[in-house]
């Protein structure tokens, strides 16, 4: 899909589908046009979550946007305002309890371990299809696809082992949930190849260069 058909999905307030194309085209090019599109549709996606109640979500949109930032041009002057915007809100959202810097700390190693993830797994010859693809509240961290099959992956990211490893949070109502978005991938996508569920546990530092990575493959997800 192109820039100009990203944008028209905007315009028509088809806000998800003109996010998830954007991310399918910014996953190939990585020019000015395709950035644009791709920051313009994470602020909307943003916003469509917060008003969702879904602020784990809009969290790693807005820490991707931070990335973003710099790569986008601001010819207007409208782009540092709408990440500005978007921050304010973001922090509004979040409790006392849980204030915004504590769980953007969180957020932060969860998406640093998805990095390292995507990058072993292109390492290994694996194509990167989508990653973080919603079905309702269900999510799928990374899907790959490599050879003939196609991979979901949930990638989990600890700072080290003390409370139990990385795979053991992937619960009987984890995985379960994990299978319902599968099958809608399936469906949705109308797959014919065929497919494996793997876990990426990730053990480290936020950055650090050499984490431990434990690569679990074809795990048992309740077929």
């Amino acid at each position: 899909m192109t820039t100009t058909e990203i944008f028209e999905l905007r315009k028509q307030g088809l806000t998800e589908q003109a996010y998830e194309a954007a991310r399918q085209l910014y996953a190939v090019d990585k020019g000015p046009r395709a950035s644009s599109a791709m920051f313009w549709t994470a602020i909307d996606m943003l916003k469509f979550c917060l008003n969702e109640g879904r602020i784990e979500e809009a969290n790693k949109i807005y820490l991707a946007l931070e990335r973003l930032l710099p790569n986008v041009r601001d010819r207007d002057g409208w782009v540092r305002p709408a990440f500005e915007r978007c921050e304010r809100l973001l922090k509004k959202k979040h409790t006392k309890k849980a204030g915004f810097d504590e769980i953007s700390e969180h957020s932060q190693m969860g998406i640093w371990g998805e990095e390292v993830a995507v990058n072993y797994l292109r390492n290994l010859g694996y194509i990167i299809l989508e990653r973080d693809w919603h079905s309702g509240h269900r999510d799928i961290d990374i899907i790959a696809r490599h050879d003939d099959t196609i991979v979901f992956v949930e990638v989990k990211t600890r700072h080290n082992t003390d409370f139990g490893t990385p795979e053991q949070a992937v619960d009987w109502r984890k995985r379960r949930n994990l299978r319902h978005a599968i099958n809608h991938y399936v469906k949705y996508k109308k797959i014919d190849y065929s497919i494996r569920f793997d876990i990426i546990t990730v053990v480290g530092t936020l950055g650090t260069p050499h984490p431990i990575i434990n690569h679990m493959e074809d795990v048992y997800i309740m077929r």
